[in-house]
């Protein structure tokens, strides 16, 4: 154990039994979840390995500091106590991304230049000399979080936010976050042994993201960087081998995945995402408007997709959500639905179908639910019967 430490995963709301389950089943130790996040217990290798394949976190903190705090003096003074050279030295550079819950702290960005002043000022008081700020590019991101009276120090191993796959070249109005994308496919129930139809796909990133879950491909496997590589401690050889041993673990799934959209731009688009994924030889696009499809599939098949709220396009919004009940009903059989909106009032309800789930997730700010449809082959009543 003397290598353990704790780490907590950021998510998004509503995926938290979902990166729970991911930890466990990766082996993490002590998984506990909270809101929005999830702390578990592990070493540096499993840190890499979480790293690369975790698919609902958003970002991977290490804690190295939790004192109580109820002024912006005792930050200041509570701050100076680490040893920052353990992290960093006086020649490299920093950022800080600040969290406030409190009372006594009421603006985060404010709590930021606080906590940069009693780092730069250590640093200065020590060796004369002070690090830099650098909020793109720094050597060691770090995280303030002040909940009530209490506040953590982390050390961000992420760097850019985990749903910056690498693989999204190009992308449309107000494209999918790839976290939320695989937090949904895992939410279906999408495990490879279906077939997977997205009717709307825009750039392909739900395509992509059940793709990558359909054949065991690690999440992260195509970032350029994480920002645990710039720490002291980094092992390389040890993070090669990680990598390496994910890979091993890949299968192959021979069930389709099928993408529609309308619009040749975004069909070109998301060609291309899937094509820097490495991923073209398990998704097909087509160039369809999914209210003149049917589904020409043998077998279980999820149909999950991400239409527009009237956020984004303008729409006739009951016309359209009334369509895609239409659709969905008279040329969908033996399929489980599933769609994400924020439009309660004129989307959901001019569906026309009764959903046998509702998931509340967020699309960014927006309230969302995901909410899935059961289309059987012939009728509901008829297959009762024939049970």
């Amino acid at each position: 154990m003397g290598d353990n430490f704790k780490m907590v995963a950021k998510t998004m709301f509503g995926f938290e039994g979902l990166l729970a389950k991911e930890l466990r089943q990766l082996g993490a130790m002590d998984v506990r979840e909270g809101i929005r996040n999830v702390s578990f217990v592990g070493d540096n290798g499993f840190m890499y390995k979480a790293s690369l394949a975790l698919r609902t976190a958003v970002r991977i903190l290490k804690p190295i500091k939790k004192f109580r705090v109820n002024s912006e003096d005792e930050l200041y003074k509570q701050l100076q106590l680490i040893k920052w050279e353990r992290y960093f030295n006086e020649n490299g550079t920093f950022a800080i991304d600040a969290v406030v819950n409190s009372d006594n702290f009421t603006h985060s960005h404010y709590t930021a230049l606080k906590s940069k002043d009693a780092i730069v000022d250590y640093f200065r008081d020590k060796y004369g000399k002070r690090p830099n700020i650098d909020i793109k590019h720094p050597d060691v991101q770090l995280n303030i979080h002040i909940q009530k009276q209490f506040c953590t120090v982390s050390l961000d191993s992420s760097g850019d936010s985990l749903h910056k796959r690498g693989y999204r070249s190009a992308t449309n109005i107000a494209p999918i976050n790839e976290v939320l994308a695989a937090g949904l496919v895992l939410h279906s129930g999408y495990d490879g042994t279906q077939h997977f139809i997205d009717p709307m796909c825009g750039s392909g990133t739900i395509l992509i993201e059940a793709a990558m879950i359909a054949n065991n491909i690690p999440a992260n496997i195509n970032r350029r960087e994480f920002g645990f590589e710039k720490w002291n401690d980094f092992d390389a050889d040890l993070f090669d081998k990680i990598r390496e041993s994910l890979l091993k673990k890949t299968r192959e799934s021979y069930r389709k995945i099928i993408g529609y959209d309308k619009a040749p731009s975004a069909v070109r688009k998301a060609i291309d995402n899937v094509k820097n994924a490495h991923l073209d030889e398990f998704i097909d696009i087509k160039h369809e408007n999914f209210f003149n499809t049917e589904k020409d599939l043998e077998g279980k098949t999820i149909v999950l997709f991400n239409p527009p709220y009237g956020e984004r396009l303008e729409i006739d919004v009951p016309i359209f959500y009334r369509e895609i009940g239409n659709t969905l009903k008279h040329g969908y059989p033996n399929t489980d639905a599933w769609l994400i909106t924020s439009d309660f009032q004129q989307g959901l309800k001019n569906v026309g179908l009764r959903t046998s789930k509702k998931i509340q997730v967020y699309n960014g700010k927006l309230d969302c639910r995901f909410v899935k449809y059961e289309m059987y082959e012939g009728s509901k009543k008829a297959k009762k019967q024939a049970k």
